[in-house]
């Protein structure tokens, strides 16, 4: 009876001890998951699902839709809830400039003129195409949408030889195009054809016409640095007389 009475109190003492180092244990923080970031309103967006190049027409292939942060869609960019149909709408549309893969596709760069070259001159602008060799360009260095100065050489009759005078007619001219190449070579030189098309106004397509029968164009090209030069004609002309089978003529340049 004894041995029970003595295990009682030591089950009970062995209990009241445990509670007691419970209670006494500093309290334990409860942690809990941090909240989830909310998630950003996103907006589908059509997109180029490849790299489109100048003069490339649209097709369903060449298009897609791709959710993108609403917070961030420009006004330019194509929805999918404004133009559900626009990649049916846009097929067989020729692109003016050129896109990357993913980029949205906007309408200041395409072109619903059949014309590529039309499409991409400047309003009030007019392409003028002038004859070029390798000595002319910059060793064939020149490529569409470098920014050139343009000079003319004429042939002047002197006492037993000929003196050639030069002048530069025009400045800071956009080339448009190298015979048919209006893209970018990689920053290589081209074969250079045949002709160069640049783009002018039309006080300045007269004056390239005009100084194209006269004499020799060449081009020469401009620092980058420089392409926010305002284009500008010669301040005045030089006046130079040519005999052309027995007969005298006066050319301005």
């Amino acid at each position: 009876m004894l041995r029970i009475v003595i295990l009682v109190i030591a089950i009970t003492a062995g209990s009241l001890a445990g509670w007691l180092a419970l209670s006494m244990r500093p309290g334990v923080a409860v942690t809990t998951a941090p909240a989830p970031a909310p998630q950003a309103a996103m907006i589908d967006v059509l997109v180029a699902s490849a790299e489109l190049g100048q003069g490339q027409y649209l097709n369903d292939k060449s298009l897609r839709w791709q959710p993108w942060p609403a917070d961030a869609v420009s006004s330019g960019f194509i929805t999918r809830p404004a133009q559900p149909e626009a990649i049916k709408v846009l097929t067989g549309i020729m692109v003016r400039s050129q896109f990357v893969s993913g980029e949205p596709i906007r309408e200041e760069k395409l072109s619903r003129n059949s014309s590529l070259l039309a499409s991409i001159l400047a309003p009030g602008k007019r392409a003028v195409a002038i004859r070029i060799s390798v000595e002319s360009t910059a060793g064939g260095f020149i490529l569409p949408n470098d920014r050139v100065d343009v000079i003319q050489t004429v042939a002047r009759p002197g006492q037993g030889q000929t003196d050639n005078l030069s002048r530069t007619i025009l400045t800071n001219i956009r080339v448009l195009a190298v015979d048919q190449k209006i893209e970018e070579a990689k920053g290589q030189p081209v074969a250079v054809g045949k002709t160069a098309t640049l783009e002018l106004g039309p006080s300045q397509a007269e004056a390239i016409a005009a100084a194209q029968a006269a004499g020799i164009l060449s081009l020469s090209l401009r620092s980058a640095a420089d392409n926010d030069d305002e284009p500008l004609l010669p301040s005045e002309s030089v006046s130079v007389r040519i005999l052309r089978a027995g007969q005298s003529e006066v050319v301005k340049f």
